[in-house]
């Protein structure tokens, strides 16, 4: 079979590990705003001048009651049990910027460096929403936001907890799909935004084309 893998990216990066993504100049970036969050919100250590747009946003972050919990680390195993993020039989991995708990409510926030907040997708919203629900069973809503320091946007998003199932049916319909990819060894290239000048992997057919679907 001489087609490219399916979810090629994920198969170059995870499993076959020929390519590593380089940090490029915005991770770094990014890394330095998300360290200037976490310090502020968890220690109250002073924002760095050259991040001082990030303070109203931060400090509005500190002021909200509850029991805030930075840089969040949650595993679930293959069950969806809960499980520590290093656990021998983790199934999935996820860290949250910020998680606040209060009562039977949380509130999670994941900083965004973006310079707009247009094509803002709230999947990963959805999957810390899922994961603070069995890690926090007493949580009961989510209220989560993308926000952009920059951009200066707040993309909400709400889950109930009544609602987990219709949520993990979407997510567990992808994950049997790559499941699928492993067992078969199969990974045919899925083209998406990245591909127009993002990805690492260079041989991919769809490398430096805007396609998307």
């Amino acid at each position: 079979m001489n087609e490219r893998p399916k979810y090629q990216k994920y198969y170059r990066l995870r499993v076959l590990k020929d390519i590593k993504e380089p940090e490029s100049e915005a991770m770094r970036y990014g890394t330095d705003v998300h360290k200037a969050a976490e310090e502020f919100v968890k220690d109250g250590t002073p924002v760095p001048e050259k991040f001082a747009f990030l303070r109203p946003s931060v400090e509005s972050l500190k002021a909200r009651p509850g029991e805030h919990l930075c840089e969040y680390k949650m595993g679930l195993r293959r069950d969806l049990s809960p499980c520590d993020f290093f656990a021998k039989d983790v199934w999935w991995r996820g860290i949250a910027d910020l998680i606040t708990l209060q009562d039977d409510r949380a509130f999670v926030v994941d900083y965004k460096t973006g310079k707009s907040s247009k094509y803002a997708d709230t999947k990963q919203l959805e999957l810390m929403a899922l994961a603070i629900f069995k890690h926090f069973p007493q949580i009961k809503k989510v209220k989560a936001g993308l926000l952009f320091v920059i951009a200066e946007d707040f993309v909400k998003a709400d889950f109930d907890t009544e609602q987990q199932g219709v949520h993990w049916a979407k997510w567990l319909t992808d994950t049997a799909r790559l499941e699928q990819s492993i067992a078969l060894d199969v990974w045919n290239p899925r083209p998406n935004f990245s591909c127009r000048g993002w990805c690492p992997v260079k041989d991919c057919v769809h490398n430096g084309k805007s396609e998307y679907r």
